[in-house]
């Protein structure tokens, strides 16, 4: 069974940094695609950024030059490092991945960036 564990969030100042993980167990296939999404209170969930196989990215604009998606080399963790954050990025963060076609999503941690 494919199980995602996140880590890595907290409160951090304005202008500070967190760095995301989403360690994928269970799956003997490779990884397709990875993402990261948040979700604020009232909100919908929103795509932050995305990792293809080929190593493509894109990112939402509001964290282009700020957030970072990345892989291990073993291609079973999925990063995110966040820079320069901002209080209108605090919320829950989810990662998800693509194996075989099937979408599989972690349970969510939280940032709070404080002004």
């Amino acid at each position: 069974q494919v199980q995602l564990v996140e880590s890595g969030g907290g409160l951090v100042q304005a202008g500070g940094s967190l760095r995301l993980s989403c360690e994928v167990s269970g799956s003997r296939f490779v990884i397709s695609q990875m993402s990261w999404y948040r979700q604020a209170p009232g909100n919908q969930r929103e795509l932050v950024a995305h990792s293809n196989f080929d190593g493509s990215t894109n990112y939402a604009d509001s964290v282009k030059g700020r957030f970072t998606i990345s892989r291990n080399t073993a291609g079973n963790t999925v990063y995110l490092q966040m820079n320069s954050l901002k209080p209108e990025d605090t919320a829950v963060y989810y990662c998800r991945v693509v194996i075989q076609w099937l979408n599989y999503w972690g349970q969510g941690t939280q940032v709070t960036v404080s002004s």
